[in-house]
């Protein structure tokens, strides 16, 4: 069946190249008037005048944009979805004075999720994650990428990834899934008799070759911190996850600047994402490779840190930039991307081309998949979202409001 997209006041194409855009590329989000889409089988087949459409396609299922902004289906290209409940005691405690390595240190932050994720069962987690998804996509979000990390024991970490496999097949969204086995050293292995040596040999030895053998993640990643993991830590593990056929990611100089994004870049990593304390060196390093730099606007929001990424430092410099929300239950409890279009704005200074480009294309890219999805262009997939706005500049513009109205994956509803 063919659908035709109709009477939006502009479309957000996104149009160009099948890759990341760097520099003066990520300005120009190909906006246009009086433009409608076609698709067919959950693929876009035409993006040109609606008159012309309107007459090749007259059989087509019409959508009536009713005057509103269509955009590529938003792209979240770092989350935490699978966990189970809400860390709100956390934010107080920040208020106090206490920092996130401090918390962590007293058995909060990640290790609380951990915690509560072990007494969990893989139904409870799947109904736990279900409406999450079901509102990331309330929001113009069309693509996941969702991590798993709050098991850090092999049994919990497979099953937080087939709870991700389930979501696969019970929404339409496109979800992809993401081993963070290495999200922390489980609080059981800092004293005798088991170890942190015990733990990066389980992670290399068990859990990513049974992870990889049952095709449950696309993408390794690691908390690469310091405090967390080191550089030659993560440089054995991510190894050891490439040798069994993982791309990689990285949580790279997220609160200190340790060479984690130069690491990115040499392995080839896929994306690196956090970058608020991010180096000169470190800029140069991603311009220079082809290594998406993810910015997550929301966790230092959230966190209350007065240093956002340097956003415009890493486009001037030639970096591919890219958006997300870091939907997790600690440091950024929030599905609503367009809120990060806000504060990439206000915050770290990116145009509203740039913001729209990082939120699609570039998220495509930063999950690799940048020929699939993320611009509205034939033979892309029909992933899609409809705003209550006449103008492209208002979507980051109703700071906090919830303006999409419908937004559909491969041409399905997954909204409105």
């Amino acid at each position: 069946m063919q659908k035709l997209w109709i009477n939006a006041a502009q479309v957000v194409t996104c149009q160009g190249p099948g890759r990341a855009r760097r520099g003066p590329e990520m300005r120009d989000a190909a906006i246009q008037s009086h433009t409608a889409v076609a698709a067919e089988h959950g693929k876009i087949i035409a993006v040109g005048p609606q008159h012309d459409l309107e007459s090749t396609y007259s059989n087509a299922e019409r959508v009536d944009c009713n005057g509103g902004v269509l955009t590529p289906g938003l792209v979240d290209s770092h989350t935490h979805g699978i966990f189970g409940k809400n860390r709100a005691a956390e934010q107080e405690l920040r208020a106090s004075g206490l920092g996130y390595m401090e918390i962590a240190k007293q058995g909060g932050g990640i290790h609380s999720s951990v915690r509560d994720l072990r007494t969990r069962s893989e139904d409870e987690l799947f109904a736990l994650a279900l409406p999450r998804l079901r509102r990331l996509a309330s929001y113009g979000t069309t693509t996941v990428e969702l991590k798993s990390g709050y098991g850090l024991s092999l049994d919990d970490e497979l099953k937080s990834l087939r709870v991700i496999r389930r979501l696969q097949t019970a929404l339409p969204m496109r979800i992809v899934p993401t081993f963070l086995g290495a999200h922390e050293i489980p609080m059981e292995y800092r004293s005798a008799p088991r170890t942190r040596a015990d733990y990066i040999a389980l992670l290399e030895h068990e859990m990513i070759p049974r992870v990889a053998a049952e095709k449950l993640a696309v993408f390794a990643d690691i908390f690469c911190e310091p405090g967390v993991y080191t550089l030659d830590e993560t440089r054995r593990i991510l190894g050891a996850a490439r040798a069994h056929g993982l791309a990689l990611k990285l949580h790279a100089d997220e609160l200190e600047p340790s060479g984690a994004a130069e690491l990115a870049a040499e392995l080839g990593a896929v994306s690196a994402d956090h970058l608020a304390a991010i180096s000169e060196p470190g800029i140069a390093a991603l311009a220079a490779s082809g290594t998406v730099a993810t910015l997550l606007p929301g966790t230092m929001l959230f966190l209350g840190r007065p240093r956002q990424a340097p956003a415009r430092a890493l486009i001037d410099g030639g970096a591919a930039v890219a958006i997300a929300t870091d939907f997790n239950p600690g440091t950024s409890p929030t599905v609503n991307f367009p809120l990060m279009l806000t504060l990439a704005v206000s915050q770290l200074r990116m145009t509203v081309g740039e913001a729209l480009i990082a939120a699609t294309i570039n998220g495509a890219a930063a999950l690799g998949l940048a020929a699939e999805t993320g611009q509205i262009a034939p033979g892309y997939s029909a992933d899609l979202a409809l705003f209550e706005v006449e103008d492209a500049r208002e979507i980051p513009y109703w700071y906090g409001d919830q303006r999409c109205r419908r937004s559909w994956a491969r041409g399905d509803g997954c909204h409105g």
